[in-house]
Formats: C-alpha cells, sequence, structure tokens
C-alpha cells in the first residue's frame, strides 16, 4: 500500500495521486474529523467490490457517501425531507450521515442497488480538501470489520486494510465514529448514535419529529 504521510492539510502532489486513484478504480484510506475512512469511486462496481473485499465487510451493508460541501447532496437524493433538510442546516459538515431516498441512476454500486442513499459531509478541513479533489466518496471506516477504527497511530497502521493509497495525517483523530439517521421514512430513526449525541439532534428537530432506534 502506498502511503503518503502529510501534517494539517494535503499538499497539491498528495491530492493529485488521490485524484488519479480514485479514477483509476482504486481504494482510498483518508482521514475525517472523526476515524480514517476507506473510500472509493461510488459508481465503480469494482471499486466497490475491491473495498468490501478488503474491509471484509458483510454484503448487506451499503456504504456512506462522502460529501465535500452540504450542497452536493441533492445531487445525490431523490428527496431530502424536512427533517433530513433541518439535520443538514444544522449539523452539516459535521459527524452526521442521513439516510435519503436515492436517485436511481446515482451510485448504485455503492447502495447495493437500495432505494436510500447514507450522506455524509465531514468537518475536517483535510477530508474537505481530499473530496474537492476525488469527488465524493463511497465510504466506510477503514478497519477490518469488527475491529476497531483507525485514528492515526503510527503503531497501528498495520492493521489497516489493503487499499491503493493512504493518505495520513499526523493527527490523533477523536475515534468515535459518525452518528447515522435514518430520514427515508415519517419518522427520524437513530442508526447508529456516534460522535453527535441524540439528545443534540432530537433538539434540533424542535421534539416535533419522532426520534427512534433503529434495528
Amino acid at each position: 500500500m502506498n502511503i503518503v504521510r502529510f501534517a494539517e492539510l494535503p499538499p497539491p502532489d498528495a491530492l493529485a495521486q488521490a485524484s488519479a486513484c480514485v479514477a483509476g478504480g482504486g481504494t482510498l484510506i483518508f482521514p475525517t474529523e472523526t476515524v480514517y475512512g476507506i473510500g472509493c469511486d461510488p459508481g465503480n462496481a469494482q471499486a466497490v467490490a475491491a473495498l468490501f473485499a478488503a474491509k471484509q465487510r458483510p454484503w448487506d451493508k451499503p456504504l456512506a457517501i462522502h460529501l465535500a460541501a452540504p450542497a452536493q447532496a441533492a445531487r445525490d437524493a431523490a428527496r431530502i425531507g424536512p427533517a433530513a433538510q433541518r439535520i443538514i442546516e444544522r449539523f452539516w459538515p459535521g459527524p452526521v450521515a442521513v439516510i435519503v431516498d436515492r436517485r436511481p441512476a446515482v451510485a448504485q454500486p455503492a447502495a447495493l442497488g437500495g432505494a436510500t442513499i447514507s450522506l455524509r459531509c465531514p468537518s475536517d478541513r483535510a477530508c474537505a480538501a481530499i473530496l474537492r479533489a476525488t469527488g465524493p466518496l463511497a465510504a466506510t471506516s477503514a478497519n477490518i470489520s469488527g475491529r476497531a477504527p483507525f485514528c492515526g497511530a503510527e503503531h497501528e497502521i498495520g492493521a489497516l486494510p489493503p487499499a491503493s493509497l493512504a493518505l495520513i495525517t499526523g493527527r490523533i483523530l477523536a475515534g468515535k465514529e459518525s452518528t447515522v439517521l435514518d430520514c427515508s421514512g415519517g419518522s427520524v430513526k437513530l442508526v447508529r448514535e456516534g460522535a453527535l449525541p441524540a439528545a443534540a439532534v432530537w433538539a434540533a428537530l424542535d421534539h416535533s419529529v419522532e426520534l427512534s432506534r433503529g434495528t
């Protein structure tokens, strides 16, 4: 695995490598504000399959689309309901993903052909620079399934799943994965409580939308 290290923001040559990696169907390990992710082109079925194999991820768990800016959500979503819109306006960029209805022609391999898609816009500046260079990435945490997420410790690099390229910053990341909210139905389901507390979500919804724990 080719590893490129940087301090704060990835230099232009690293961004060029990342762009070429994703465009060529490779897999990319990159930092977010929570944990490291492993991502690829959302529309490339072979790249998605390589990511699933590297992570040993079950084939019933679609990938989240990581966006450089909140406005990009309209590209992938067929519909963004009022609750999802409020969460996006209040918490993006930030450590929360929203599951919404998917546009049929978009990111089908990453969504495993499903009718919904998970969208996330990280707040990390390095991550945003990478996503601007590569375009949206279908991604999940950069660890073998069932193991702890990678947060940047040098001695844990050997535990990363194999990838075409890894962009590693010198910072240790927060270590708590993003919160995931299913906003595709009439209520908002808490699929996973992570870095953003459920109480903050409910407060942002003015306690007016049912917030239930998903299965």
